[in-house]
């Protein structure tokens, strides 16, 4: 459904099934697909494509050349009615792209709330994008990448598909990531290797003193020990069970998949 206050420039196509709120503001030139959703005060400049099965929550803005919802670039994809989800406040500059899902992996593509992508970002089949992310210009995720909360990926950095990238996470620019990149840490290079803690995106986010010297402590065992990663997974263990913080670490271990960069 259509709702007669939402703002639709003549010049844009918005086609019978798609449920436009009130409040939205669809600018010139915008394709809407039957199957789209769009809440509250989202805002789309003009020129953006929405299609397929597509969900947009409230207070985005969706600048000029963006396409959501597309046919991913997945060559198994046969037309199978997968999604995308993105929630709310996010800003989503000019010609990004996020493809949906495919069955293969979840059959939908997830952005969540209150990110920044920039420029010409990709989020292919499959991704989920935690809270609070930026993706830089020109920054692209093969399918199957997780990024969870308060990361940020450089511009001109690519992510193979398949890997995960933990919460506040600082990912330099020009990387390349081939492997799982640990919460906390700084990853720059091809291929991205650790190059320490984000300790200064720590603390702009109310980490205190304690909670940096146990991210350290970790950190140390993981990458300064020696140990094997089977070896620094005990270690980490027994440390979680007087710091609970240390469980972030442990979360994310069991849920790695392409092994971690070290």
């Amino acid at each position: 459904m259509i709702d007669q206050l939402a703002f639709i420039h003549p010049h844009a196509i918005v086609e019978n099934g798609a449920i436009i709120h009130a409040s939205a503001h669809i600018g010139p030139f915008c394709f809407i697909g039957p199957q789209v959703e769009i809440g509250a005060r989202t805002v789309l400049k003009s020129h953006v494509v929405v299609n397929g099965i597509t969900s947009i929550g409230e207070d985005n803005n969706i600048y000029q050349f963006a396409s959501i919802g597309e046919v991913n670039q997945d060559l198994k994809y046969a037309g199978e009615p997968t999604r995308v989800e993105i929630g709310h406040r996010n800003l989503i500059r000019e010609s990004v792209t996020i493809h949906r899902g495919t069955l293969q992996g979840e059959k939908v593509t997830k952005v969540g709330n209150d990110n920044l992508l920039m420029v010409n970002a990709h989020i292919a089949h499959d991704c989920t994008i935690g809270n609070h992310c930026i993706l830089a210009n020109n920054a692209t995720l093969g399918g199957h990448v997780s990024i969870d909360d308060y990361a940020i990926i450089g511009g001109m950095t690519a992510v193979h598909q398949f890997c995960h990238i933990g919460s506040y996470v600082m990912v330099g620019g020009c990387s390349g990531i081939a492997q799982d990149v640990p919460p906390f840490v700084i990853a720059q290079g091809n291929h991205a290797t650790p190059f320490g803690l984000n300790i200064e995106g720590l603390k702009r986010h109310g980490f205190d003193r304690a909670a940096l010297h146990v991210i350290r402590v970790a950190y140390k065992i993981i990458y300064r020990s020696g140990k094997t990663l089977d070896e620094a997974k005990t270690e980490l263990e027994r440390l979680a069970q007087a710091h609970q913080l240390v469980n972030t670490f442990l979360d994310f271990l069991s849920r790695s998949q392409r092994g971690i960069i070290r």
